[in-house]
């Protein structure tokens, strides 16, 4: 059996689910971002009492196909932005079709029907806060940040930081006590 949890954005969201379930004592034949699968069908209450202990992280899982949708259109924009070294550089919206088998216009007027928001904003959205994340660390330089998070250039993405968040990438580094927001809050 197949199941959907929004707000399931990384490894650490992970961890939650697979403790949840063995508490419940459900075997998981596998945990993905998004995404579980369990070997039997669970009952309401099983899953009512999943939902509970992993909502205390943010997580919630789904139970109509529409969210599962909007998850899995998530988690290809999530992988896209925060996996970006094991992406090829193509178009978001070729790789997003390719990946769900669906048309990328159904997708996006899907998504921003249900979301209220575009696909391009949410994931604009995604992209500032990876970058603020990557400024913090202080690893990378802002051209390998571009690069990494798909801008065409710097001055793109500080166009685009800046618009967003009213600041320059530099500006940033240097305020520090800038709160990054987190995927599940976005």
């Amino acid at each position: 059996m197949k199941l959907y949890i929004k707000n399931m954005a990384c490894e650490s969201c992970k961890l939650v689910v697979k403790d949840a379930l063995e508490e419940l004592d459900i075997s998981p034949v596998k945990v993905e971002l998004g995404e579980i699968e369990v070997r039997e069908d669970l009952s309401d209450d099983e899953k009512r009492m999943l939902n509970s202990k992993i909502k205390k992280a943010g997580l919630e899982l789904l139970e109509r196909k529409q969210g599962a949708l909007i998850e899995k259109i998530r988690k290809v924009m999530v992988d896209y932005v925060y996996k970006s070294d094991e992406k090829p550089n193509i178009k978001f919206s070729v790789l997003l079709s390719e990946e769900l088998g669906h048309n990328y216009t159904y997708l996006a007027n899907f998504f921003s029907e249900v979301e209220a928001t575009t696909i391009e904003q949410y994931i604009i959205t995604l992209k500032i806060e990876r970058i603020k994340e990557l400024i913090i660390f202080g690893e990378y330089t802002l051209s390998e940040i571009a690069h990494m998070v798909h801008y065409s250039s710097v001055a793109h993405l500080s166009s685009q930081f800046k618009k967003i968040t009213g600041l320059t990438p530099s500006h940033f580094k240097a305020l520090k006590e800038k709160r990054r927001v987190t995927i599940q809050d976005l």
